[in-house]
């Protein structure tokens, strides 16, 4: 038996609104996430919760999903495993300087 991985739409970045990347920005465990992303590049889903342990499945499958759906992530299917990487180029176009001031 096969097993088929289901690809996650990824909105185009012209089509988010500031407003919306700023809510997914406000949640300090998104923003950690952001920012263990723009330091150590793709990593994958597993890779990305072990940095809390302590939080549960399904709030952190709710922090991707916030994230893939404000454009600031790409959350794909690689093998076996998902790639969580940031959309760092196409963020930078859309919203210059965003990611920088958040990161800071």
């Amino acid at each position: 038996m096969t097993t088929i991985t289901r690809l996650l739409p990824h909105p185009d970045l012209s089509d988010v609104p500031l407003t919306a990347a700023l809510f997914a920005l406000s949640d300090p465990a998104r923003l950690d996430l952001i920012r263990e992303l723009a330091t150590q590049g793709p990593l994958t889903v597993a890779q990305c919760q072990a940095y809390d342990p302590d939080v549960p499945k399904s709030t952190f499958s709710h922090h991707l999903k916030t994230l893939r759906e404000a454009g600031l992530i790409r959350n794909e299917p690689t093998g076996r495993q998902r790639t969580v990487t940031l959309r760092r180029a196409e963020i930078d176009e859309r919203f210059p300087g965003l990611l920088d001031a958040v990161l800071a």
